[in-house]
């Protein structure tokens, strides 16, 4: 929690950054997977961009016809189909991994029963898979099932830091339960979504452009630059 702000507060801003977001971008599409598909997407896209996540996935769906094939493939072959994405030798027995811990506690490669699940207890459930962290779990349930996850990723986390809508010493994974409890109702996937386009077309690491920032008002980081100048 930011000091001096209490919960009430916090949600009114983000009820105010959401809605700026929205009138700025919109409400935002995305292709939806199934819930394999996606899990093994995000296990991919781990410290690499878009496109090479989208290269390395092609690249297995195209070798591979089927998870289960995936699954049962020698190691290297799943290491080479998916080097476009880097750390190929990580990502690789990760992947496989999950998919047979997936089916020695399902019986197959499903998990659309987490669907039916509270929120913590589904979340729980893929979080005990090793190599499955809060992030990945996050946008498996939000993207796949419509659970109010809110997935923190460097530009989201970056850019609550600087709004003030989280503690400056808060790590990702103390500001994915934040941001879940102060996200407005039903805004999880647009506002995730809307920050991540926040971050990387406007809130940069390293060069923000602030003069074009639809949330000028609501940024304390906007708020000192001003005041120091």
């Amino acid at each position: 929690m930011p000091p001096g702000m209490t919960t009430s507060e916090l949600k009114r801003k983000a009820k105010a950054v959401h809605e700026k977001l929205l009138k700025a971008y919109g409400e935002p599409t995305w292709t939806r997977l199934d819930g394999i598909s996606e899990l093994v997407a995000t296990i991919l896209s781990q410290n690499t961009n878009d496109g090479n996540r989208d290269l390395a996935y092609a690249r297995l769906r195209a070798r591979f016809p089927t998870w289960e094939a995936v699954r049962d493939a020698p190691a290297e072959a799943v290491i080479d189909a998916i080097r476009p994405a880097g750390l190929a030798n990580q990502k690789g027995p990760r992947i496989q991994h999950a998919l047979r811990r997936i089916t020695e506690e399902r019986g197959q490669l499903n998990i659309d029963f987490l669907a039916d699940l509270p929120l913590d207890e589904a979340r729980q459930w893929l979080l005990n898979i090793n190599g499955i962290g809060p992030k990945t779990a996050s946008i498996v349930l939000l993207f796949c099932y419509d659970k109010p996850a809110f997935p923190v990723d460097t530009h989201v986390h970056r850019v609550t830091g600087r709004l003030g809508l989280r503690d400056p010493k808060m790590n990702a994974d103390q500001t994915h339960t934040l941001m879940e409890q102060i996200c407005p109702p039903g805004a999880h996937f647009a506002m995730h979504l809307n920050l991540i386009r926040l971050g990387r077309e406007v809130c940069r690491a390293r060069t923000p452009d602030c003069s074009r920032c639809p949330l000028q008002r609501e940024c304390d980081y906007y708020r000192a630059l001003r005041k120091a100048a």
